[in-house]
């Protein structure tokens, strides 16, 4: 008879990159292997509620392709031909092959390359130790963020907002440009109980009847790029009929009064015309808007993705600093709250070492740096070697008939420390086996919420699976790179870090699970100030001077609208390319995580484009039919699935499925730019102008 299976229940946090962070409880099985995965109750933002895919992470962390034992490339690259070696030999040859780039190009030549696989500070961040300490080229992280902090920051001062649990005691919830029904499924939790606990409305902004819109009150469809726009005509309506909290302006706003006449022309007619919207809901948005103080604005990523995106967020922004929400409990605008926690990671990331004088090369143009774009490489020398973790260039970034020429070059040498062979690991001379989050010991923020919480390792790792902090170690050693943090353990550089950053102890922490960093109303709200030194809220802010990182001023920022506006840099539609194409996230996939798994590949199906049934009749497309986008960056071969839920003219393409789903290889980021946005740089995944036809592959 079997023996039913020892359950222990224990916490953890989702590493993945999602601003929900969730809290779990673990279910482990006979300390080896792990069940089903809850979300943690005594999390209140949380709140027991987390996405299906990680609920059955059992799937993927127990996985039979997980990658056990390091390997070396045996033939030509990308062909999947390796043989194993042991950790030592494949420590020695990254080792060797670092050395020789120094030797013959200097140290810049060696790009160490990551981003958020995981979101655990130890793992994710200590690559930039090795970095630091031996002079290697900087990373700039453009491919996610910039361009929405930026644009959030450029009126706040600072990457912070009302506490998202008070969505739920809002009187309205404005859910923009984001998808939380497929991308942060707590959002939707806590607007679910405004409505059902104070007959809250939900308001959904979005470019195609998703998930997270067919449950809105109001649902307001608008054309890619146009948010700025659509920002504008709500507050020409709230300055027309005396919504506008003329005593809060004068006293938290830098310039309401030249907003006010700047926007006299920016009416709902303007914006119907630009957005796609009616007349009538611009004016019932915005009358919703004005008559409900308690506003919640809940700012996603996707509407920044655009080239006019950081002029976007700032104009939503806007809206509840003309109406004075930032006043009550339940209102305001959040978009993200990174500058709660003031972490101090100098020992995490060697800040002791580094040097500013090395360039920081732009992570959206990888494909351009490692094909010789002098100016990607800042006139320096080329890369010649990376070890990369936490992420899948050869799938997610842009331009990738680029990405994909740089990654086979022979004189390349790159090391790939994965869980899975991934589209980048093929391409890889080396490939090291990776540990998952239950394998390792890290910790963690929220960025969609105010905790921060420890994730302690739970079982063990299957194979040879060695975490990154290992792999960095180990391979330091070999190429003398010295730096106290190499020699401690995760938990060490833990306690060091919360202790140097105001939060206690790893023991504190320990007991606690999960802390809340929620700073006081009156400081969320921004009551005593907003982040800039005068204490305004920045309606015309200096573009070049938003404090958010970045690499100095680029892309055609000196073009940028003073005020709030639709700043028309988007790829418009032309004769040639009369469509325009976003890549929004699949619900089953994260990015590229979770395309391995057997029921999320199942529940996605295969890689499709929505395309409005009126703009697929002319071309003679049915439903199932292979179709060809093309631009001039390359051509991507789907299956048609015709939807009315987008806009005439617009297509979609959830998910970012692999190239290898693609007939030829060319999966959807085919088609993306990797130019620069301005004012700070981005990658504008949602901003693409393409050809459709019906086409057999």
């Amino acid at each position: 008879m079997n023996q039913a299976p020892r359950i222990e229940h224990r916490p953890s946090v989702c590493p993945h990159d999602c601003p929900s962070s969730c809290s779990l409880d673990v279910e482990v099985l006979d300390g080896r292997s792990i069940g089903r995965v809850h979300g943690a109750k005594s999390n209140s933002y949380t709140a027991g509620v987390i996405c299906a895919k990680v609920a059955r992470y059992a799937e993927r962390i127990h996985h039979p392709d997980r990658l056990l034992h390091p390997l070396k490339r045996t033939g030509p690259k990308g062909s999947g031909e390796f043989e194993r070696i042991s950790w030592d030999e494949a420590l020695e040859l990254v080792a060797q092959k670092f050395l020789e780039a120094e030797r013959d190009f200097g140290s810049q030549s060696v790009w160490p390359y990551y981003y958020a696989g995981t979101m655990g500070f130890v793992m994710r961040d200590g690559i930039n130790r090795l970095r630091h300490v031996k002079k290697y080229s900087g990373q700039y992280s453009t491919i996610c963020t910039t361009m929405a902090w930026t644009g959030y920051i450029a009126g706040t001062g600072k990457l912070a907002g009302p506490d998202p649990r008070e969505m739920a005691s809002s009187d309205c919830v404005v859910i923009w440009g984001t998808n939380p029904v497929h991308t942060q499924v707590n959002v939707m939790t806590h607007a679910a109980r405004a409505r059902k606990e104070r007959g809250a409305k939900i308001v959904a902004i979005d470019i195609y009847m998703n998930a997270t819109m067919k449950q809105a009150d109001m649902a307001l469809l608008v054309k890619p790029g146009t948010d700025g726009a659509l920002a504008c005509a709500v507050m020409h309506v709230l300055f027309r009929d005396a919504y506008a909290d003329w005593d809060y302006l004068e006293r938290y706003t830098d310039h309401p009064r030249e907003l006010e006449e700047h926007l006299r022309s920016r009416d709902p007619a303007w914006a119907a015309a630009i957005t796609g919207l009616s007349v009538e809901e611009i004016e019932a948005f915005a009358k919703l808007v004005g008559e409900t103080k308690r506003t919640y604005f809940r700012l996603g990523y996707g509407f920044g993705r655009q080239r006019n995106g950081v002029v976007n967020m700032h104009a939503a922004s806007c809206i509840a600093a003309v109406t004075g929400a930032w006043k009550y409990e339940g209102g305001g605008a959040f978009h993200n709250n990174g500058a709660i926690y003031h972490w101090n990671k100098a020992l995490i990331e060697g800040h002791d070492s580094i040097d500013p004088a090395i360039r920081r090369l732009d992570q959206s143009q990888v494909g351009r740096v490692l094909t010789g774009d002098a100016k990607a490489l800042f006139d320096g020398p080329p890369v010649k070697a990376m070890l990369i973790q936490n992420t899948n260039p050869v799938s997610v970034a842009p331009e990738q008939e680029l990405v994909k020429a740089g990654f086979a070059r022979e004189d390349l040498f790159v090391c790939v420390h994965e869980q899975f062979m991934t589209e980048t690991a093929l391409m890889a001379d080396v490939v090291l086996p990776a540990t998952m989050f239950m394998e390792h010991d890290d910790f963690y923020q929220g960025g969609g919420h105010q905790y921060f919480q420890l994730g302690l390792k739970l079982i063990e790792p299957p194979g040879e699976c060695r975490s990154n902090h290992e792999v960095i170690r180990d391979l330091a050693k070999r190429i003398g790179a010295e730096h106290r943090g190499f020699g401690m353990e995760p938990r060490e550089i833990i306690d060091w870090t919360l202790q140097n950053s105001g939060w206690g102890t790893l023991q504190n922490l320990e007991e606690q699970v999960h802390i809340d960093a929620q700073p006081s109303f009156e400081e969320a709200h921004y009551i005593n100030g907003f982040g800039y030194n005068d204490g305004k809220f920045r309606f015309k802010p200096d573009w070049t001077k938003v404090p958010s990182n970045n690499n100095g001023p680029m892309g055609p920022w000196a073009d940028m609208p003073s005020l709030p506006d639709h700043w028309p840099v988007i790829e418009e539609a032309t004769e040639a390319h009369p469509f325009r194409l976003a890549t929004s996230p699949a619900r089953q996939f994260l990015n590229s995580t979770f395309t391995e798994t057997p029921t999320s590949q199942a529940k996605e199906g295969r890689p499709e484009v929505m395309i409005h049934p009126r703009d697929a009749e002319p071309h003679g497309i049915a439903e199932g039919d292979w179709v060809k986008l093309r631009n001039q960056r390359g051509e991507v071969f789907l299956r048609a699935r015709l939807f009315d839920g987008v806009r005439r003219g617009v297509l979609i393409a959830e998910g970012v499925w692999p190239n290898a789903a693609h007939p030829h290889g060319r999966g959807i980021n085919t088609l993306t730019g990797a130019d620069q946005v301005a004012p700070y740089g981005g990658a504008a995944f949602h901003d693409n102008r393409v050809a459709l036809e019906r086409a057999e592959p």
